[in-house]
């Protein structure tokens, strides 16, 4: 607490003397070097004419502001400087009361502490009781320590007792006298030379607890440079940067810029249209699958740069689908109508084989603990099977489409899926409850928010809807601008927290929405063919994939000013980064 260590408390500072203060006065080129421009562009001016408030609304009291000041330098410490700062502004970062009670308490001088407390100023009640209760439970610890368990046993019975409060912990302490591991698991366990560092603590439990304007809470200046941070955050309405791009020396804005909207690589090792594709959890793989019956896993280098790790190759029809597993070490791969693969990353290699005679497989899934998977099957079912193959159990639906998505909430608890052209039902696999999703259009796919709250639905109509499902679903927002008349087009959560919806088209478009507004924000031109399906990298907000009838998959990222035609080189081959965007 305070100074340049986190543990020294906030009242133990290093004052100057008054000589210090007064050579240090004297000192022009001190006073120069600290202020060349003399003090008179970066003096706060009074809002007018008063002097005891600051600011372009009059809404900051100068003595707050200079007290808020004096702390944090004195929590970098920078003793000297706080110390200056209260000689100069003639505000003290505490009263004389304050600082004698502090003193007191480092001291140990616990009866002396008890009175200047009662003259701090406390109104509340049980406030003060409370900080006695901290003082005199750091007096019987410390007379524990030095085996006076008399005099603690009298502490606790004349001055803890009495005070009415906190009667579970009071019966703790009084074991403590008899087991020393009832004061370890109380925080106090042999203080010795820790004395020093325990009352520090205790300061600090007492700052907490007593009224800001007696004593100032720690590091106050930051949780206020913060909190302005986090508004300023909040209100960017292409919020889409790290934190780390946030300053203190300009209001925060992202422009569209932050958005991807650069083809960086063009990705061409498909024979057929590419279908589908899903960045792996921790965002350092991307699978994707074609009409060409194969499925590639890429490799997202740390540089941004896409590479081919697998083909994986062995089902009979167009692969529809992939699903990871929750460590992505693991995969799984679909077939039209056809069977699941389950694939080890590192490898290649096929593991597993699920199929069900006379039937096809249709979509496919994980168990959150990756333990077991699950499946969309022809004849309207779902079956759960383990990974060796044993089928454990099947769910009878009314799946009527046969692109039918499946999805579970991260807890295991909820399990998604269509049940109708036009329903989607949100199960609890415990309470055997159902929430129905209904649109007017059918669905043509669906997709799970990160926080498992929100689904999004594309429908027939050209349409997107973002309905929440945490309680009773609701729609909230709507998406529209897409193209779509025959094909299945998927769109996806991303962005930094998911605050943006991205959608392929039959126009050869990206499409990427606000989520909270519903406004289109960019179009993404570059494909020469249906968009099927775009993802978002859950964890780089500036890298998006999209999948399309060109036989292509494009790497989307972030422009870059002057920006020149460049090539980038995908497997040996050169490809050019022709994509541009709206």
């Amino acid at each position: 607490m305070g100074g340049v260590e986190d543990t020294e408390p906030p009242s133990k500072r290093i004052k100057l003397s008054s000589v210090d203060l007064e050579s240090l006065s004297n000192n022009s080129s001190f006073l120069a070097h600290i202020n060349p421009l003399g003090g008179q562009m970066a003096r706060p001016l009074p809002f007018q004419g008063r002097e005891d408030v600051i600011g372009s609304k009059g809404a900051i009291k100068k003595v707050e502001f200079v007290r808020v000041i004096t702390n944090a330098l004195y929590s970098l410490g920078y003793e000297r400087s706080g110390a200056i700062l209260e000689e100069e502004s003639g505000i003290p970062l505490h009263s004389s009361v304050v600082n004698l009670f502090c003193k007191q308490v480092l001291d140990g001088n616990w009866d002396g502490s008890m009175v200047t407390l009662q003259k701090i100023g406390i109104d509340d009640e049980y406030i003060l009781k409370s900080a006695c209760f901290l003082i005199m439970e750091q007096k019987f610890f410390e007379l524990l320590e030095k085996n006076k368990v008399l005099e603690a046993l009298e502490t606790l019975k004349n001055e803890i007792t009495p005070l009415g409060i906190k009667k579970k912990r009071v019966h703790k302490l009084s074991s403590c006298v008899i087991s020393p591991l009832q004061r370890l698991s109380l925080g106090f366990s042999n203080m010795g030379i820790e004395t020093s560092n325990s009352r520090m603590r205790l300061l600090g439990e007492l700052q907490k607890l007593l009224p800001a304007s007696i004593m100032v809470p720690e590091r106050r200046l930051e949780q206020l440079v913060e909190q302005a941070l986090d508004a300023q955050r909040e209100s960017c309405y292409l919020h889409n940067s790290a934190e780390g791009c946030l300053s203190l020396y300009t209001d925060h804005r992202c422009a569209k810029d932050q958005l991807p909207s650069q083809t960086t690589q063009i990705l061409q090792e498909h024979d057929d249209e590419v279908w589908f594709l899903k960045f792996s959890n921790q965002g350092e793989y991307l699978a994707s699958s074609s009409n060409d019956k194969s499925a590639i896993v890429w490799e997202v280098h740390e540089n941004g740069e896409v590479t081919l790790k697998h083909k994986l190759t062995g089902h009979q029809k167009p692969v529809v689908m992939v699903a990871w597993s929750p460590d992505d070490s693991q995969l799984l791969t679909c077939g039209m109508e056809e069977v699941v693969r389950r694939w080890d990353i590192h490898s290649g290699k096929c593991l597993h084989v699920y199929q069900k005679t006379g039937l096809g497989l249709m979509s496919c899934g994980w168990f959150p603990d990756g333990k077991q998977v699950f499946f969309g099957v022809t004849n309207r079912t779902i079956c759960f099977w383990d990974l060796d193959g044993k089928e454990l159990y099947s769910w009878k639906g009314q799946p009527t489409s046969k692109i039918s998505d499946l999805s579970i909430t991260k807890d295991g608890r909820q399990f998604i899926s269509l049940c109708s052209e036009t329903t989607i039902v949100v199960l609890d696999r415990e309470t055997k409850n159902e929430k129905l999703i209904e649109e007017e259009q059918t669905i043509t796919s669906f997709s799970l928010s990160k926080d498992n709250n929100f689904l999004l639905a594309n429908l027939i109509n050209q349409e997107i809807h973002l309905w929440s499902i945490k309680d009773d679903p609701k729609l909230v927002a709507r998406y529209k601008g897409l193209k779509r008349s025959r094909f299945i087009i998927r769109s996806c959560f991303g962005g930094l927290d998911q605050a943006f919806i991205a959608s392929g088209s039959e126009d050869s478009q990206v499409y990427i929405w606000h989520r909270a507004t519903g406004d289109l924000v960019r179009s993404l031109a570059g494909h020469s063919g249906t968009v099927n399906c775009v993802c978002w990298n859950p964890t780089n907000p500036h890298m998006l994939a999209s999948a399309s009838d060109d036989l292509t998959i494009r790497i989307w990222g972030l422009s870059k000013a002057n920006l020149k035609h460049k090539e980038t080189y995908c497997n040996g081959i050169i490809h050019h980064s022709n994509g541009n965007s709206k």
